[in-house]
């Protein structure tokens, strides 16, 4: 809450600090939503988790904010390769397995689209073979005309 003024009169101090106490007491009984801690996660109830093993969870979060998710992550590294935890509330379980789905059609798109380096890479060779190239130089020395 931000306001200018030159003079601050004590009726304009009062009404902004009413203002601040009123957006404090609304903003109390709500859940933060996102990304978040494991011990902010468990103060809204009780929690379930799901393995992730893809090391681009990134990806995930803003599938997670359209569903309205809020979920923390932990690493296990006891295992090799290394694995994730994904926390989340327990009341959020069919927007979680909604958003996964999502996340999940998205991930395979999003490989299916794009085409292999290497794959474009031997197309651009083979292209470059065939193209004929004349590596004589024609130079045409001549002297001024009279």
């Amino acid at each position: 809450m931000a306001t200018n003024a030159t003079k601050m009169t004590g009726r304009a101090l009062a009404a902004l600090m009413q203002a601040a106490l009123r957006k404090m007491k609304e903003s109390r009984g709500k859940l933060k939503e996102g990304r978040q801690s494991l011990k902010d996660l468990s103060k809204g109830g009780s929690l379930s988790n799901v393995e992730v093993t893809n090391d681009n969870i990134k990806a995930f979060d803003p599938v997670a904010r359209k569903y309205n998710i809020s979920y923390s992550l932990k690493k296990d590294a006891s295992v090799d390769p290394p694995r994730w935890l994904v926390f989340f509330r327990a009341k959020d379980a069919d927007a979680m397995t909604a958003a996964f789905k999502e996340f999940s059609n998205k991930m395979v798109k999003r490989d299916k689209d794009k085409p292999s380096v290497r794959e474009s890479m031997r197309d651009f060779r083979e292209m470059l073979k065939n193209v004929f190239r004349d590596k004589t130089r024609h130079k045409h020395r001549e002297g001024p005309e009279l």
